[in-house]
């Protein structure tokens, strides 16, 4: 694996919160299990671990377990920063094929490179992979089997609600078991405790929100699928916001737009940006009296939370 490769995205946010020796031990790791798998399976573990990720799931995991501990950065936790990165590409890889994505940070999706049957194999290599490496932490095990379960019925009732005339609390509701879920074991496995979850489940709401936003900008920093979620009839934020006109709720509806339909939904969409930046504000705000509340030390909390605010803006 192309070190430099690996090593690239994220560099700013990883500095900004401190955790560049932490981040190097979980890209070492997963540069070594790469290369340590199955012949079989090593061209595709390479494409799709060689994506541009930020790694804002091990660093929310390295922020919490720092809010209630200034000392080094124990090997369970560490372990789990590696795993999560296994579990959030085992879903970025589901969700490609569902989406019909041939293309995520630039680059051709797994299952566009290398076939759906290769990527399904791989999504599985890597989850039995996963639970091998957390043989001695049960705790870590529940919450990854908690992980799994709430993602699969996250992306079921997503796909069973779009084009439905939803609003902005249907949303939260389903973006906090989408995105929200990994946000929230993310914090679990950090402080090892309940007391930072709920702070995880609204950074991972923020970030999916700022995901949705940055689509609509036209931002592709984040991979996510703004032309894929306006084709489907998916419940962004924006959208939430925006269908609460009926004249754009019948076109989100549609189950076969046309092109102009396509481009007043999206125009739509782009108008209700404001209002979504403002509603992300009182998410972000949520998060930080979560963390002086719940947290030893808040600091590198808020810090993670600025971080993930700034991302529909990039």
């Amino acid at each position: 694996m192309n070190k430099a490769d690996i090593n690239r995205p994220g560099e700013n946010i990883i500095a900004a919160l401190g955790f560049q020796e932490a981040m190097a031990t979980v890209r070492r790791r997963l540069a070594e299990w790469v290369q340590s798998s199955d012949p079989e399976m090593r061209a595709t573990l390479e494409w799709q671990f060689l994506s541009r990720s930020k790694y804002f799931r091990p660093l929310t995991i390295f922020s919490c377990w720092r809010s209630i501990d200034p000392g080094p950065i124990r090997e369970p936790i560490l372990n789990s920063a590696v795993v999560v990165e296994f579990f959030h590409n085992v879903s970025l890889v589901i969700d490609d094929i569902v989406d019909r994505s041939d293309e995520r940070r630039g680059r051709p999706t797994l299952h566009k490179q290398f076939g759906e049957l290769h990527a399904l194999m791989a999504s599985g290599y890597i989850v039995a992979d996963g639970y091998l490496r957390l043989r001695d932490d049960v705790q870590a095990m529940s919450l990854f089997s908690e992980l799994l379960k709430r993602l699969a019925v996250a992306e079921c009732m997503q796909w069973r609600l779009r084009r439905h005339p939803l609003g902005v609390e249907d949303w939260r509701r389903i973006a906090g078991e989408d995105t929200g879920s990994m946000f929230e074991v993310c914090a679990c496995l950090g402080d090892r405790s309940e007391r930072l979850r709920r702070f995880g489940g609204l950074l991972g709401l923020l970030y999916h929100g700022c995901d949705d936003v940055g689509d609509v900008r036209g931002a592709a920093a984040l991979g996510g699928g703004g032309e894929a979620d306006l084709r489907d009839g998916i419940l962004t934020l924006p959208a939430a916001l925006a269908i609460r006109d009926p004249s754009i709720g019948v076109l989100f509806c549609k189950a076969d737009p046309d092109s102009s339909d396509l481009r007043a939904i999206a125009d739509a969409f782009a108008a209700q940006l404001p209002n979504a930046e403002k509603y992300l504000d009182e998410v972000a705000e949520e998060a930080r009296t979560e963390a002086r509340l719940f947290s030893i030390n808040p600091a590198p909390l808020i810090a993670l939370v600025e971080q993930t605010r700034r991302l529909s803006r990039r």
